[in-house]
């Protein structure tokens, strides 16, 4: 439009300027004052406006508050400017010095968009037709400045010179106000008032008045000084100074801290309750000192709501295929587990608002528990936390400290939150089963309400003491033992089990995990080192003794360091290094001699030994029963450190044999044999760690009808069951991770109550063709597999009669 470029008053002011709008202050003409340029109008206006004689306006807000003004939220009249000085700060925004030149009106607005443009009229100051009048004035409006500074001693003694260097009327009026202690609606009206005694008269009565502020304020000061106590002055001066800064634009620090605080309130996306318990806080701290320790307490309080992730939340990659393809790239087997993820992801996909399940992967120590929750993180594209709980005792570590007294914290499950940044991370509980409880409460029971489903969406921290909605979290627990976790805890998790690993299984883990691994941490490249498979497989065999691997990727850094002193020392003459294969001769120079061997055949080569199976934290294991007889009354002997469920199987055990001592060639009556004369000494060796559960049984009852009956037991061969005094086989737990156990070992016939036949189908097919599983119901079939055929020396080559109930059984 035309009306653009043309001239419309004197001065040279443009019919149309930006207009700049200003909060907290009005801008006076005369004035040089210095701007921090934020807003994104603003900026597009001076970057126009920069490096040129361009005019603006400058228009103060109505309300402060707003951050993007609209044509309503501004005063009609205001300061015509130009920029003295402009700088970049930052990568957005400007500090800029404006100076300003005279008033104008603004009598339309034409554009609102990249920034204001208003059609504005020049506004020049209307004189009286008395200069006397306005002398007399003028005079008045000096002398009482005058007055008000020298009550105000920090005021420094250049303002009485700049004050008299000021000969106009209306600049010296507009100066006063400028620094007046006075209310933004109070400026703007002397801005307004363009007639000159107008404006004399407003400015002189409001510098009247804070004259006779500052001399009630000086007679109140002198006749309480000599009674006010520290704690007064420093409040009376900080007030002082409060006053002092606000007027000269230089806001005290903790008040602008306050300011800031209270902006990132509003932009956390407070819950209602949240909200309202904010501003509580707030009003409370705008009545107390910084000086207060309540106050300290309160604007931490603060902080922590102003940090928490109240409504942000990460974005879930719910490919299934790429899941997939990280799962099986950082974690060899567990396919029970990749399952369930994927089972989450496609649950997700289908239902946005679903809840997060509430995992435990129980297992031994080593098989990836840890790691497996940082990999399904990654596979969701999730925020990761860990909180470790082994040892936890006091229920403060999980509900928070109550605000009582000074240096409280909120619980690891809100810290956590706070870590993560999102509210749908994925949080890890390691060492679930190892939480403990004393006089400080218990913090299993303060779990309850974390990993219920139908209440952690309204979790509640003693410090927050608000709601907080931990429904969006995939909470996965880890634990060794499930028998230490409380049952109501129990019942609120879906419990995974992660068993041991098989031979093959830890060798394609060390070839892809650890092996690489190991490498790496060691300096060495995959050009120097080689480990054959079979290498892999003895140090399984004879060096580690685990259900995980973290054992084997010790040995593998010791092969590792061993080669590496050898690239160390290489001579670096032009040679190059040939490649380092450790075979396994190579491999008993490194390492030792093997630590562990398959001691079935040795120790089942007298009669009276068993081999059984048995469930540790660390996985299966296998463990050997002795037997052996002596004169005495029918005496039983248990030592190995047995507790109480084993000894009653042991007990079970004899009960049994004597019962049936006829039919097993033991007497020549069922009343007279020659367990009436034997004490009977039954020890399971490892003396030093404790035993129990009932699952010894049937290798018991194996060792002393072999003691009693003089046929040796299998050497390849191990058992597992519970028996009852009917001679009944009844079925047990931990049965992949005894089969498991019995693999390493070298056992190739497994003995299992026919009951858990069903466990079988979570056994490895490798370890299914490796082994026989014999399936038994009584006593008799444990014996007939376990036990080798009887001598004919001994007249007893007869197939004996299976025995159930005292009577003998029909054979098949």
């Amino acid at each position: 439009m035309a009306r653009k470029t043309k001239k419309a008053r004197e001065g040279g002011l443009p019919r149309e300027i930006p207009v700049l709008p200003l909060r907290n202050s009005v801008f006076f003409p005369g004035a040089v004052m210095p701007l921090t340029i934020g807003r994104i109008k603003t900026i597009r206006l001076m970057e126009q406006v920069a490096g040129t004689e361009s005019y603006f306006g400058i228009a103060t807000q109505k309300a402060a508050e707003v951050d993007d003004p609209a044509e309503k939220d501004l005063y009609r009249i205001g300061t015509v400017a130009r920029v003295v000085k402009l700088a970049r700060a930052g990568k957005q925004g400007f500090s800029a010095v404006v100076e300003g030149t005279g008033r104008f009106r603004i009598d339309r607005f034409v554009k609102t968009d990249p920034f204001f443009t208003a059609c504005v009229t020049s506004l020049p100051e209307e004189m009286p037709s008395s200069d006397l009048e306005i002398d007399a004035l003028a005079l008045n409006l000096r002398n009482t400045a005058r007055e008000v500074i020298d009550l105000l001693p920090e005021i420094p003694v250049m303002a009485k010179q700049l004050l008299d260097s000021v000969t106009d009327p209306g600049h010296l009026a507009d100066l006063i106000t400028a620094n007046l202690d006075a209310t933004i609606e109070e400026k703007q009206g002397i801005l307004e008032a363009v007639h000159l005694r107008e404006r004399l008269t407003k400015v002189l009565r409001l510098l009247n008045r804070q004259r006779e502020v500052l001399k009630l304020s000086n007679k109140i000061n002198t006749q309480v000084k000599g009674e006010m106590s520290k704690t007064q002055r420093e409040y009376y001066l900080r007030q002082q100074l409060k006053a002092i800064k606000e007027e000269l634009g230089d806001r005290d620090d903790e008040e602008s801290g306050l300011e800031e605080l209270k902006k990132r309130l509003g932009q956390a996306g407070l819950s209602t309750e949240a909200g309202k318990a904010a501003e509580r806080e707030m009003r409370r701290m705008r009545h107390m000192q910084p000086s207060q320790a309540e106050y300290t307490v309160a604007r931490t309080y603060l902080e922590w709501l102003a940090d928490l992730p109240w409504n942000h939340m990460s974005d879930d990659n719910l490919n299934l295929d790429n899941a997939m393809r990280r799962l099986e790239a950082d974690h060899y087997g567990l396919e029970k587990i990749k399952k369930r993820v994927v089972e989450y992801l496609a649950v997700r996909k289908l239902k946005n608002n679903m809840k997060g399940p509430i995992l435990c992967f129980l297992g031994p120590p080593g098989v990836g528990k840890t790691s497996l929750g940082r990999s399904i993180a990654g596979a969701l594209s999730r925020r990761f936390h860990r909180i470790s709980l082994g040892g936890v005792r006091d229920e403060a570590e999980i509900r928070g400290h109550r605000r009582t007294y000074i240096g409280a914290l909120p619980g690891r499950i809100i810290q956590g939150m706070k870590k993560a940044g999102t509210r749908n991370p994925v949080f890890l509980l390691d060492e679930i089963d190892k939480v403990g409880n004393d006089f400080r409460g218990d913090p299993s029971s303060a779990l309850l309400e974390v990993l219920d489903p139908e209440q952690n969406h309204a979790f509640s921290d003693h410090y927050l003491d608000v709601s907080f909605d931990l429904s969006r979290v995939l909470f996965i627990a880890t634990a060794n033992q499930a028998d230490p976790i409380p049952a109501a805890l129990r019942d609120r998790m879906e419990i995974i089990e992660v068993s041991g690993y098989t031979r093959e299984e830890k060798i394609n883990i060390a070839k892809a995990h650890l092996i690489p691994k190991q490498l790496q941490e060691h300096g060495i490249s995959g050009k120097e080192l080689r480990v054959p498979d079979k290498t892999i497989g003895r140090v399984i065999a004879d060096y580690t003794h685990e259900a995980g691997v973290r054992n084997l990727e010790r040995q593998i850094g010791a092969v590792c360091r061993a080669v590496a002193v050898e690239v160390a020392n290489w001579d670096k003459s032009g040679k190059r290094f040939s490649k380092k294969t450790v075979t396994e001769k190579k491999l008993q120079e490194i390492l030792g001699r093997p630590r562990f061997h398959n001691e079935s055949t040795d120790r089942t080569a007298q009669p009276g030994v068993a081999t059984g199976l048995a469930w540790t934290a660390a996985g299966g294991d296998i463990l050997f029963v002795e037997a052996t007889r002596m004169g005495g009354k029918g005496a039983l002997i248990l030592t190995g450190q047995l507790g109480d469920v084993m000894k009653e199987s042991a007990q079970t055990a004899l009960s049994w044999i004597r019962s049936q001592a006829a039919l097993l060639g033991l007497a020549k009556t069922s009343q007279v044999h020659l367990l009436n004369d034997t004490d009977v000494h039954v020890h399971v060796p490892a003396g030093a760690i404790p035993k129990d559960g009932p699952s010894a049984g049937v290798t018991i009852i194996a060792a002393l009808v072999s003691l009693l009956t003089g046929r040796k037991t299998h050497s390849d061969v191990a058992m597992t069951g519970e028996v009852t005094l009917q001679g009944l086989v009844l079925p047990v737990g931990g049965i992949k991770e005894k089969v498991l156990a019995a693999h390493r070992a070298g056992l190739r016939t497994v003995i299992l109550p026919a009951r858990n036949e069903k466990d079988l189908d979570e056994i490895p097919d490798n370890v299914k063709e490796d082994c026989r599983f014999r399936l038994v119901k009584t006593v008799d079939e444990v014996l007939r597999e376990a036990l080798t055929p009887a001598s004919r020396s001994a007249g007893s080559s007869r197939r004996r009669p299976q025995v159930v109930n005292g009577q003998p059984a029909a054979r098949a």
